[in-house]
């Protein structure tokens, strides 16, 4: 069995002690050999015209030969002239739904004569391989750690299924019209955080490979099943070599400084009316963004009134009654619910977790429905506090 040591946190700086090379034609004998370990192997793969996650049976369900055209507001599907399994970037969700599910029982009650009888339900451990988690999202993982976690009231059920999760990364080659990880610092190459990492090379040709790398013991030991040879110094190479290729087609950028010092001072601009005419307040970007962690909680019952439950579900701070204290919504308007998420999202995460609460990895701008761009309003904001700096 594979070492169960805790999982690598996405905070630490990983050493990297070897590199390996896995012929494409063998990418299905890692997904064979996480499923022997007893993991449930999670990765893309295409339905509904989109790339999503799902139980991977086997790698034939990878998307070979996939790429996705994203803008704000616009996700399309196309295939490439090539074989490529990881040639895209992601689709609306992320690995969040796995790790802090959208919806959990917390428990139920169930009347036995005049009394009533509580079944608190128990986390439900859960040895999960994420396959195909990139740098931003890696990034991501360690911002839910640092809140469901390690804060000061971890969620069980997150810690039972982030105690045994096994991460295989993959380098991103080609960026998405609405990726800006490189101005976050969170990608395109997996920096940390990962079992095992894998660098896409040659998909055109008969050399069609992967680059290993190992960030754990639990990753040394996995690939150590499948015999792998040791990396040369060409694809090592080769893979850096992608990874600056990538860095240098970002579709978007953002200045991370200017807008931690921005947003706080442009708390009465006039841009927000601008935004919030805009805005459908439909709540799109927090559900796709893979470090908002807002629950709500809903009691329901049967008709007889003999089974009650209590179950958690996402939530976010575009709805409504999200602000709702003592009897009155605090923001009431669209201007006002955009301006918090933003904000929080860009500045004061920062005091809270020492760190952006964004990780550049563009979910919002693509999935929202009138194509509202984050980067963009910053920009907006950063022009006007130019212009009129009161």
């Amino acid at each position: 069995m594979a070492d169960a040591s805790p999982p690598t946190s996405p905070d630490a700086a990983t050493e990297i002690a070897a590199a390996f090379v896995l012929p494409a034609a063998r990418l299905a004998d890692l997904v064979t050999a996480l499923r022997m370990e007893g993991y449930a192997v999670h990765g893309p793969m295409v339905r509904d015209a989109a790339i999503v996650l799902g139980p991977l049976a086997d790698a034939v369900a990878l998307p070979h030969g996939w790429t996705t055209r994203q803008s704000p507001g616009g996700y399309r599907l196309e295939r490439r002239t090539d074989a490529a399994v990881f040639g895209f970037t992601h689709g609306a969700d992320s690995w969040k739904k796995l790790l802090h599910p959208p919806r959990v029982r917390l428990w139920s009650a169930e009347r036995q004569g005049a009394d009533f009888v509580v079944h608190e339900d128990a986390p439900a451990p859960a040895k999960l391989a994420l396959f195909g988690v990139r740098g931003c999202d890696l990034r991501a993982i360690a911002a839910q750690d640092k809140v469901l976690l390690h804060g000061p009231y971890p969620d069980a059920e997150y810690a039972a299924r982030r105690a045994e999760a096994f991460i295989v990364a993959a380098d991103c080659a080609e960026p998405s019209g609405t990726c800006f990880c490189v101005s976050m610092g969170t990608g395109p190459s997996a920096r940390a955080g990962f079992d095992l990492a894998l660098a896409e090379l040659d998909p055109h040709g008969d050399a069609h490979r992967f680059l290993v790398r190992i960030g754990s013991p639990r990753g040394g030991a996995v690939a150590a099943q499948l015999d792998l040879a040791p990396a040369a110094g060409a694809d090592i190479a080769a893979a850096a070599a992608l990874a600056d290729i990538a860095a240098a087609n970002m579709g978007r950028a953002m200045d991370k400084d200017a807008a931690r010092a921005l947003l706080p001072a442009q708390r009465e601009s006039a841009h927000w009316q601008d935004v919030a005419q805009r805005c459908l307040t439909c709540a799109n970007c927090t559900m796709v963004c893979p470090t908002c962690f807002c629950t709500t909680v809903e009691d329901t019952s049967d008709l007889s009134g003999d089974i009650a439950e209590r179950w958690r579900q996402w939530d976010s701070c575009f709805t409504f009654e999200f602000s709702h204290v003592v009897g009155a919504t605090v923001r009431e308007s669209a201007s006002a619910r955009y301006r918090h998420w933003i904000t929080h999202k860009l500045s004061a995460w920062y005091e809270q977790f020492g760190e952006s609460g964004c990780v550049g990895c563009g979910r919002c701008i693509t999935w929202c429905p009138v194509g509202i761009d984050i980067t963009a309003e910053v920009a907006a904001l950063q022009d006007l506090s130019q212009r009129d700096p009161r």
